[in-house]
């Protein structure tokens, strides 16, 4: 296990420096999830519900993954908002590609009937930032069904996804070996840990 270390034993420049990297890490994972959905051939794809299943279990195995992550990482906190930064993209993307998918399949499943991969995106962040401009709405039952999950995923995601993150840092922080005493010398710094 890798010994966690504690923000305040950085200087104000290294800190700025973790800060930045993990950043342009998670607006550079962000920017590969967003070409994905675009470059993806989503209009090929029939079986809704099996995709959205899918995703899920997608979306299910990349959060334990980054749960992982924050326990072992030597910054959690740092590591829990880089985490956030893609999971909270890639959860968004799931619901735009299954908005796209539904509106090309089905194109009464919304109002208006033809919807664009921005347009798909466009409503899935209504909904989740429960905005809902009534723009663009479900129309037919599958889709208000659908509407209706991603709802209640939002719920979910909003209060569980980041109490899970925060328990992981919480976790990490407490598994963390405990901080060498400067003033003793290192033949005793074993001793003072175990006692």
């Amino acid at each position: 296990m890798r010994a966690q270390a504690d923000h305040s034993e950085l200087s104000p420049a290294r800190r700025r420096r973790l800060f930045g990297l993990g950043l342009l890490r998670a607006l550079a994972t962000t920017v590969a999830l967003v070409v994905l959905y675009y470059l993806l051939p989503l209009d090929h794809i029939t079986n809704v519900p099996l995709t959205l299943a899918a995703g899920v279990v997608i979306l299910v195995a990349v959060t334990i993954w980054q749960v992982r992550a924050i326990i072992r990482a030597r910054y959690p906190a740092l590591r829990a908002v880089e985490a956030l930064a893609a999971t909270v993209p890639l959860f968004l993307l799931l619901f735009a590609s299954a908005y796209f998918t539904m509106a090309g399949t089905h194109p009464a499943n919304f109002s208006p009937h033809f919807l664009t991969r921005t347009d798909a995106l466009y409503f899935t962040v209504t909904v989740f930032s429960t905005v809902g401009f009534g723009d663009i709405t479900a129309a037919s039952q599958s889709a208000r069904l659908v509407v209706t999950v991603q709802m209640l995923l939002d719920l979910l995601v909003l209060g569980l996804g980041i109490r899970v993150f925060i328990g992981a840092v919480q976790r990490a922080r407490q598994q963390a070996p405990p901080a060498a005493d400067p003033g003793l010398p290192p033949e005793q710094q074993q001793h003072h840990n175990d006692g």
